[in-house]
């Protein structure tokens, strides 16, 4: 499932009450997160299954490194660098797994260091 219909199905639910932007980023990052851990483990067998993973994780990390450099975002300078940098190491580091030299280890901790910030529960990186 891509990052956008995800989004739009998210959004688009008038059965679900309004869900503050928070929750749906989180509940993006666990889908993407999710999705890599289970393509990680069939990469062998299916790797195109890993290769959608890792690029619904991408856009996913794209928009939200679009949103952090836009200069209208409220969230702290310091905090939106952080996002974008690590926006920028998902891209560099997504390419390295296509390529046979990584593993999604490290997605997957930077997806969940994350999750942890938006439910107040650590910083992001």
């Amino acid at each position: 499932m891509t990052v956008h219909l995800m989004a739009r199905r998210a959004y688009a639910r008038p059965d679900v009450t309004a869900r503050n932007p928070r929750a749906v980023e989180y509940d993006l990052l666990a889908r993407c997160t999710a999705d890599l851990n289970m393509a990680w483990r069939r990469r062998d067998t299916e790797f195109t299954v890993l290769a959608k993973a890792i690029d619904a994780n991408l856009r996913l990390w794209t928009v939200l490194g679009a949103d952090v450099a836009d200069p209208s975002n409220a969230l702290p300078q310091a905090l939106r660098a952080q996002l974008f940098y690590l926006y920028e190491f998902t891209a560099e580091h997504s390419r390295a797994i296509l390529e046979g030299r990584s593993s999604v280890g490290v997605l997957v901790d930077i997806n969940t260091a994350v999750m942890r910030g938006l439910r107040g529960e650590g910083g992001t990186a």
